[in-house]
């Protein structure tokens, strides 16, 4: 599908979106938490139809979805690594193996390969403090992690 025509497409899924949830008290946020759900980020063409249904500027908009670090404005990759940064799991030697995984990866927090294989993602307490330090990968979380278990992670998303 050509770029217009997924333009198209984009805003018109949009304007579905912001029609059901318009009427809800400060509908912003409900409205690009569902745009998200439905497209896996939110897309450049989904923001003048956000704008113009609920009267905001696309500047209004635009600054919502980046001050947000859970919005995401290009898809993510393949897999999505989010490790812990909160006291425990910094406690249990979470810093260095955050700085390990990072740089096997060869990325940076909230960045996604070039090959669009892995984004990672900073996350504040995953709930497994107990078995600090943790992340979730794809959904699944992981406690415990130590360095044979980053590596093994990085060998992983990048197979």
């Amino acid at each position: 599908m050509d770029s217009c025509h997924m333009d198209a497409d984009i805003a018109s899924r949009t304007e579905a979106i912001v029609g059901r949830l318009k009427p809800l008290e400060g509908p912003l946020l409900p409205i690009l938490h569902d745009i998200q759900a439905e497209f896996g980020y939110v897309p450049q063409a989904s923001l003048p139809v956000i704008a113009h249904g609920l009267n905001l500027s696309r500047a209004e908009v635009h600054g919502v979805v980046s001050f947000y670090h859970d919005y995401r404005e290009t898809p993510a990759g393949r897999h999505v690594i989010k490790l812990c940064r909160a006291e425990a799991c910094q406690s249990m030697g979470g810093d260095a193996l955050a700085e390990r995984l990072l740089g096997l990866l060869g990325l940076d927090w909230h960045e996604t390969s070039a090959d669009g294989a892995v984004t990672i993602e900073p996350v504040y307490c995953l709930g497994l403090c107990a078995c600090a330090p943790a992340a979730m990968v794809d959904g699944e979380v992981i406690g415990r992690l130590d360095a044979d278990a980053v590596q093994d992670l990085a060998k992983a998303v990048r197979a």
